[in-house]
């Protein structure tokens, strides 16, 4: 792994654990916002393993992932309006539960590829 994965990789373990905490805390929207993150590092992850390059933005990272991978498009454009919501309303455990799922899934995959 280069530095940069490195970092991407010890950044979404980071936000997991983090998210895990206040989740337990049922500190609703911090969760939310830190399943997000790792969700984003994890795709940041990924695409500098598959592209050579991480994106610097939100929307660069959907536009990439819109045009090449399709199946985590879907994730992020389902899981950004939690996010986006995170900022003026009450986050419920539900709307939780789906975040820390699909961070999980997205994690699970670059977790894999590490360890070969």
């Amino acid at each position: 792994m280069t530095g940069k994965e490195e970092i991407l990789f010890d950044n979404v373990e980071e936000y997991l654990q983090s998210a895990e905490r206040a989740l337990a805390e049922k500190k609703y929207n911090v969760a939310a916002t830190l399943f997000f993150k790792a969700i984003c590092a994890a795709v940041d992850l990924f695409l500098l393993q598959n592209e050579g390059m991480a994106p610097s933005s939100h929307s660069d990272r959907f536009r990439i992932v819109q045009q090449k991978y399709p199946a985590i498009y879907e994730i992020l454009d389902r899981d950004f309006p939690f996010y986006q919501d995170s900022y003026s309303r009450k986050m419920s455990h539900e709307a939780v539960e789906v975040l820390k799922e699909d961070a999980k899934a997205i994690t699970e995959r670059i977790k894999r590829r590490k360890e070969r």
